[in-house]
């Protein structure tokens, strides 16, 4: 909606201001321009219906509480639920912003907006080919959860062909079911270390548990981090807390990967949407 320049079209979020990590959205809530309106699991009726709200759009997890659609449609509001989560190529998920053009009347500003990201993926693409003699350097991804497993992406989830598209190679390349639609899956650590230590990268995943700084905050989560070639290399990074927010961002986060993988630079410390770990 930010990049169709149509974010006055929407009235409520289930996040609040503080949720955000996109500037314009935290805007306009500390505003008053959108309202919070509670979680999709019990959002606000009265507020939604009080404002004639006429369309709710939710994520898939939407599809865990049915009761709530079917309330919303009692009151006469339609529910669209978006399945972009389930794309399992990372373009795909950025051409659903042709389907808010159309529902916002901005057609020629989702095309653009598309034609935009999609040359990001293609210079990517055009590199990566230059370097198909290399041999891949191998990434894991992943989040430690608060009972001490590895959360990891399964091998057809959109990060690891990102990662792919990167010139990178996930470490884990046949991990879960491809028809499966959830995309992550936890281990136990030893299995975890068993398929991961020998990787070159490993990226650790913010989104949970808040942005790490320093490698020692990761060893506090598993000491048997401290094995990892990657740990013991420095190639250690992690995401920024606004990556999965930025849904028209995906070229520029493959571009930060693309760069993490070939770079020289040992300043190189921060990209756009990754930090490297002091």
């Amino acid at each position: 909606f930010v990049s169709l320049d149509a974010l006055d079209s929407i009235r409520f979020s289930s996040l609040k201001a503080d949720g955000w990590y996109i500037d314009e959205a935290k805007q306009a809530m500390e505003a008053g321009d959108i309202l919070y309106a509670g979680k999709y699991s019990t959002p606000d009726y009265e507020k939604i219906v009080e404002q004639n709200c006429g369309l709710a759009i939710e994520n898939t997890m939407i599809l865990h509480t049915p009761e709530v659609k079917e309330q919303l449609e009692k009151f006469g509001i339609h529910v669209l639920v978006d399945y972009s989560s389930y794309e399992p190529e990372p373009l795909g998920r950025t051409e659903w912003v042709k389907l808010y053009g159309l529902l916002t009347g901005n057609e020629a500003q989702a095309d653009k907006a598309f034609a935009e990201e999609k040359s990001a993926f293609e210079e990517v693409k055009n590199s990566v080919a230059d370097e198909a003699d290399q041999e891949p350097k191998t990434v894991a991804f992943f989040y430690i959860t608060s009972n001490g497993q590895a959360n990891v992406r399964k091998s057809a989830d959109y990060l690891p062909k990102m990662i792919e598209l990167a010139g990178g190679r996930y470490i884990f390349d046949s991990l879960g079911d491809e028809d499966d639609a959830t995309s992550t899956m936890s281990m136990q650590m030893e299995e975890f270390y068993a398929g991961a230590k020998d990787a070159d990268y490993i990226i650790y995943n913010s989104t949970i548990d808040g942005e790490l700084t320093d490698i020692s905050q990761l060893l506090e989560k598993s000491s048997l981090l401290a094995d990892f070639k990657a740990v013991k290399d420095g190639n250690v990074w992690c995401t920024n807390q606004n990556l999965f927010q930025e849904t028209m961002e995906l070229g520029t986060m493959i571009e930060d990967i693309h760069t993490m993988l070939t770079s020289d630079d040992p300043d190189l410390d921060t990209l756009t949407y990754m930090h490297k770990l002091k």
